[in-house]
């Protein structure tokens, strides 16, 4: 029987528009009648997460930053932070970058420089940083660097941030969140890693685990469980390493495929 289920928020829990789907607490309640966990699992920052859920916040597992933060009950289980030194390093690399917004992402807070304090960034960065502090220069954060992100407003992010910053690869981990984001992570840590923590935290097997994910930070979240779903409307390289496939995020699809699970007598 399942005992956790994982979802990405962007592209697969939340709908075009950025909202939780119509039925989402009747399905919750389902679950916490059955014993199970749901575990939000994003890019987003922790305290973004508490801010979408915030009436479940002692109720859900928490993996934030693509699962170099896990929180639960208020408590972090784990988390897998940059060195300073790489921190640095990739700042160095990206600091003259044309039209990108920067953010370093710690554990107290975001961060971003009071230059790029603009519109056109900090609407699209609210989404996912709902708590941050604006700096004169990065050198001035006191603060434990979970990931560095990189948002380009014109959606070109693999040409614009990601081919600037992939000689990180391997040292370090460089990933699309999407194709306006990319993240400088620890190199053994995502979403998968912080899974297999969560379960070797809780005596929970990947039998009993499921996920739901749209995008390529998602490949290892659905590796790390049985029960893999992929969004309809999931990148197509997803879709091999789901096992199955659900309705889009636009039609509820997290939910179906819970409802799904429930049918077969899996929760």
């Amino acid at each position: 029987m399942i005992k956790i289920i994982f979802s990405d928020m962007d592209g697969t829990l939340l709908d075009e528009n950025g909202n939780l789907p119509q039925g989402f607490d009747e399905t919750i309640a389902k679950l916490k009648e059955r014993g199970v966990i749901f575990a939000p699992a994003s890019g987003r920052q922790y305290f973004s997460l508490l801010h979408v859920f915030e009436k479940y916040k002692n109720d859900f597992l928490f993996l934030a930053e693509n699962g170099t933060m896990v929180m639960y009950q208020g408590e972090e289980i784990f988390s897998s932070p940059l060195t300073q030194k790489d921190a640095d390093e990739v700042r160095e690399v990206t600091k003259n970058l044309p039209n990108i917004l920067r953010v370093y992402c710690g554990k107290k807070d975001a961060y971003i420089l009071k230059s790029q304090d603009i519109p056109k960034y900090v609407d699209e960065m609210k989404k996912y940083y709902t708590k941050y502090v604006t700096v004169d220069t990065f050198e001035e954060v006191n603060d434990i660097p979970l990931k560095l992100a990189y948002f380009d407003v014109t959606g070109h992010a693999k040409e614009n941030i990601y081919q600037h910053v992939q000689e990180f690869n391997g040292p370090l981990q460089v990933v699309m969140s999407s194709d306006y984001w990319v993240d400088v992570m620890n190199a053994t840590v995502n979403k998968g890693t912080a899974i297999k923590k969560v379960q070797e935290g809780l005596a929970i097997t990947p039998d009993e685990c499921a996920a739901f994910g749209d995008y390529l930070n998602d490949v290892q979240m659905l590796q790390a469980v049985t029960h893999s779903f992929a969004m309809a409307n999931a990148h197509p390289d997803i879709k091999k390493f789901a096992k199955y496939e659900t309705a889009s995020n636009a039609d509820y699809g997290v939910l179906v495929g819970i409802d799904r699970m429930i049918e077969e007598g899996l929760i």
